[in-house]
């Protein structure tokens, strides 16, 4: 018995934000944004928003395409390392909008990876027999955790969610495969502390540049191509797959330029990569699972293809999974 994929969905805030924009309110440009990240616009919490309420839109978008109502799932595993609580969690609280209970609900804290690593964790649930149908959440809300005076990082990141609702079914389709890995020893090139204000673009208060995220960009880039690389080959090779075979890889959303310098490691053509941070920047966990919905509605998903999907983030952890659709 294994697990697939059998409806997605995605929500965003109710703001967008272009590069123009951010261009009045700190030094930087629309081509300075577009030539080093490859983002045109992102779309950001405001004030009186709920990231809980926007991954609740996108779980019963994923549902109802699912044909389910929320009383019918029996997991729910949530990717994130946005919730504004250190207890409860953010499936606990995601659960509780969606009216069901009793059912385990649990967070994954990957960063940028968690989709990939709750999708992997659901997986291995259902192939053991505890849970027939489970919803697999990715959601973050980065753009709160930044200081805004800090071009480097602040253009990077917009928030949203993803969902995905899974069912345990034998056959061929599904999940193939997963690879999880992980190095402390570089937390360093991306990290965050714990404490201090999650302050919106809008609000008056201003989250303290030492609380703010760090990251060590060339550092981290040079990492991030390596390990997306390594992992993808490594995720087909477990499945006794060749990366030709694959139809479309649907990475998270760092940066283009990562994911142009991945699919030439990889040697594979641009048309393969599914890309939408020009239109999203980079959202976290949520970017897979965001890019997945896309590529699903753009039909440039089939059935019977096989998918990947890999990321890459703070921890550093990194990632990917194989899918026959």
């Amino acid at each position: 018995m294994g697990s697939r994929i059998v409806a997605t969905g995605r929500a965003l805030p109710r703001t967008a934000v272009s590069n123009h924009d951010l261009a009045r309110r700190m030094d930087t440009s629309d081509e300075w944004i577009r030539t080093r990240t490859g983002i045109a616009r992102r779309y950001v919490i405001s004030s009186g928003e709920s990231l809980v309420d926007i991954a609740a839109a996108a779980s019963k978008t994923a549902l109802a395409r699912a044909g389910m109502r929320p009383a019918e799932i029996e997991a729910i595993i949530v990717g994130t390392v946005s919730s504004e609580y250190g207890f409860p969690s953010f499936s606990c609280q995601l659960q509780h909008r969606l009216g069901v209970d009793s059912i385990p609900a649990y967070d994954v804290a990957a960063a940028c990876s968690g989709f990939i690593y709750a999708l992997s964790v659901a997986d291995n649930a259902m192939r053991a027999g505890e849970y027939s149908r489970v919803l697999v959440v990715g959601a973050d809300a980065l753009s709160t955790m930044v200081d805004w005076d800090d071009r480097a990082v602040a253009v990077l990141f917009g928030d949203g969610a993803g969902a995905a609702v899974m069912v345990a079914e034998p056959g061929p389709r599904g999940v193939l495969s997963s690879l999880l890995r992980s190095s402390g020893e570089y937390w360093h090139l991306l990290s965050v502390r714990s404490s201090g204000v999650r302050a919106t673009l809008d609000s008056e208060v201003r989250r303290s540049p030492d609380d703010a995220i760090k990251m060590k960009g060339p550092e981290l880039f040079k990492i991030a191509v390596r390990s997306m690389a390594d992992v993808t080959l490594k995720v087909a090779e477990r499945a006794g797959v060749g990366l030709a075979e694959v139809a479309l890889i649907v990475p998270h959303q760092a940066n283009i330029r990562i994911l142009n310098a991945v699919a030439d490691r990889l040697g594979i053509a641009p048309d393969k990569v599914f890309t939408n941070i020009d239109r999203y920047g980079n959202t976290s966990a949520a970017s897979v699972p965001i890019a997945l919905d896309e590529a699903l509605e753009a039909k440039r998903i089939h059935d019977n293809d096989l998918v990947l999907l890999n990321a890459c983030g703070g921890g550093l952890t990194w990632g990917a999974n194989l899918l026959r659709w």
